[in-house]
C-alpha cells in the first residue's frame, strides 16, 4: 500500500458515441453536466463540477462496423443523487420524456435505491442513492 498518494475515485469516463451532440444534450439535460471543454466537433468534455465524462465521436468508417453487441465489456456507469427521493424524481422526469427505462425504481437490501436508463447509444445508467458515499 502506498501511504504517499490517496485515490480520489473513479471521477473520469470516456464513451464513444454516434452523435456527441445528441449525447451531449441528453448528459446535459438529465444529469446537470456542463461542457467544460470541446477541442473540435468529434469530442466533449462534460463535468458536474466532480466527475469528468467524454464523448468521443465514431467515426464514418468506424460507424460502418460499429453495432451495438446484446454482450457488451461495458455493464452500466452510474450517476449518485443525494436522495432516493432525488433518484425517484429523475425517473418520474426521464418516464415523461419517454427515456428507455431499463429497470424500474428498486429500494435494494444494502439502502441503496436505484433505476436504470438508457442513454442514446444504449449505454445503461444507473441513477443511484449509495447512502454510504458521501457527496
Amino acid at each position: 500500500m502506498n501511504n504517499t498518494r490517496k485515490t480520489q475515485g473513479l471521477r473520469h469516463l470516456a464513451l464513444r458515441v454516434r452523435d456527441v451532440q445528441v449525447s451531449q444534450a441528453f448528459y446535459e439535460r438529465l444529469f446537470d453536466m456542463k461542457l467544460v471543454w470541446q477541442p473540435d466537433p468529434e469530442n466533449v468534455y462534460l463535468s458536474t463540477g466532480v466527475d469528468n465524462l467524454a464523448l468521443h465521436q465514431i467515426s464514418d468508417e468506424e460507424r460502418k462496423q460499429f453495432k451495438q453487441s446484446p454482450v457488451d465489456p461495458l455493464d452500466h456507469l452510474g450517476f449518485l443523487m443525494d436522495s432516493p427521493e432525488s433518484v425517484e424524481a429523475l425517473f418520474q422526469e426521464v418516464s415523461a420524456q419517454g427515456v428507455t427505462i431499463v429497470k424500474p425504481p428498486k429500494q435494494h437490501r444494502d439502502g441503496c435505491f436505484s433505476f436504470y436508463l438508457a442513454d442514446p447509444d444504449h449505454n445503461t445508467i444507473q441513477v443511484l442513492f449509495e447512502p454510504s458515499v458521501q457527496l
